[in-house]
């Protein structure tokens, strides 16, 4: 027995209504179970209840059992005064106010329906799962409720994203270009070398990018100077040394520190996606777009981003890879299926809390343009397929995320869609 499960109970009235009585035999009714606190302090407030034919208005608190109002120290906390029933499942010891008198207490064991009970213990019997606690079941889950709880995912999977945007907003002093920029660069690095690129928007003030965006040389020098890629002695290259000596120049006149900055990672990347092509693509991108987040913000069409970030390296780039090393000619331009990830990654979820900033509701465009996007791939979308889960856009994929993140792989299905419709038995 788990206290999510008692709360899940309490919360959707999963119990015998009828006949109910306290621990001391009191009638006990309940017109409203209160709202459901996820902070610190009681589990529910503003519940109404009727206990022997008084009505009262307070706080419900819910345990395992009676005695863990005494490990959790409740008794000294000023936020549970106003508790006026106390549930738990076993009832193995009286709890009493300040004032001495005994709190009322409802012991749930005798109120919960048999079949319920199956179903939670079918839901989280680990024997038979290797994966997610409800892989023999999802597949049976009514779409609708399936359909709705992935569209609920993926606006939470953009509000989860918007605190990122929120606190680099503050760090930047509301400069939603700022923004834009460190969010794009960290993402042009991908899952490995993401944290070097945000590292590098960090010690890189975008006020610099301003000032040096007419001259892409220039952003290329920089960008290479400050993740260490212009440091090796050993390369005989023109285009090496011009970047090196004018990033000496740049570094002194802005007083830059590159201590700060992780050294970018080549092992185990694709050619494409090495941090020398992916930093000259972004040097480019912001060469060729001034006001890129008014660029961004009034774009409405995937065939509008796809041109917005139509750029490639630059020509050096052509027939290399790293420098000093030729390579077979090809034009290093952004590909749509990386593109298709700055959609997802950084401009829906930037567009989404701009709109939130200016009190604008944009979920219903959202879902639509990242309906128009195609999925993801990585192990854990491939396993919720196989478990027969329909993934076909980013929108579906990043729910899915979202799911197994804060969900699955947190043992919270009592506050998922899917878990609360399979203790209902809904299947």
């Amino acid at each position: 027995m788990r206290e999510d499960l008692l709360q899940f109970i309490w919360k959707y009235k999963k119990l015998q209504l009828e006949q109910m009585v306290t621990t001391n035999g009191e009638a006990l009714v309940v017109l409203d179970v209160g709202l459901h606190n996820l902070q610190a302090g009681p589990d529910f407030f503003n519940a109404k209840i009727n206990i022997d034919g008084q009505l009262w208005a307070g706080n419900v608190e819910i345990h395992k059992n009676a005695s863990d109002w005494y490990a959790h120290h409740h008794e000294g906390d000023s936020n549970y005064e106003n508790v006026i029933l106390h549930v738990v499942w076993k009832d193995d010891m009286t709890i009493y106010r300040k004032d001495n008198t005994s709190i009322p207490t409802l012991e749930l064991s005798h109120y919960i329906p048999d079949d319920l009970l199956r179903n939670y213990q079918n839901l989280f019997d680990t024997k038979n799962t290797r994966f997610i606690n409800c892989e023999n079941e999802i597949s049976g889950i009514d779409k609708f409720i399936l359909n709705n709880w992935l569209e609920r995912l993926y606006i939470e999977r953009l509000e989860h994203k918007s605190k990122l945007v929120n606190e680099l907003l503050k760090a930047t002093k509301n400069d939603w270009e700022s923004v834009l920029y460190i969010l794009l660069l960290k993402n042009f690095g991908l899952k490995i070398n993401g944290d070097s690129f945000f590292s590098l928007a960090q010690a890189l003030d975008f006020n610099i990018i301003r000032k040096l965006q007419k001259n892409q040389a220039q952003l290329e020098s920089i960008l290479f100077g400050l993740t260490g890629l212009l440091n090796d002695e050993s390369v005989l290259d023109s285009y090496h040394a011009a970047l090196k000596n004018e990033y000496h120049y740049i570094k002194h006149k802005f007083d830059l520190d590159e201590i700060a900055v992780l050294v970018p990672e080549f092992f185990k990347l694709r050619p494409p996606n090495f941090p020398t092509i992916r930093l000259s693509q972004f040097a480019n991108l912001y060469s060729e777009n001034h006001n890129l987040f008014y660029k961004v913000i009034k774009a409405n069409t995937m065939a509008e981003f796809y041109n917005i970030f139509e750029v490639s390296a630059s020509a050096y780039w052509e027939d290399h890879f790293t420098f000093g090393k030729r390579s077979t000619k090809s034009t290093k331009k952004l590909t749509k299926k990386f593109i298709d990830l700055l959609i997802i990654n950084t401009i829906l979820p930037i567009k989404f809390s701009y709109a939130k900033h200016l009190g604008k509701d944009l979920n219903e465009s959202l879902l639509t343009l990242i309906g128009s996007v195609k999925k993801e791939d990585n192990t854990i979308l491939e396993k919720f397929t196989s478990l027969g889960i329909r993934i076909i856009t980013a929108g579906e994929s990043q729910a899915v995320l979202q799911l197994y993140n804060a969900y699955c792989s947190k043992n919270k299905c009592l506050q998922c869609a899917i878990g609360g419709s399979l203790l209902n038995g809904n299947i």
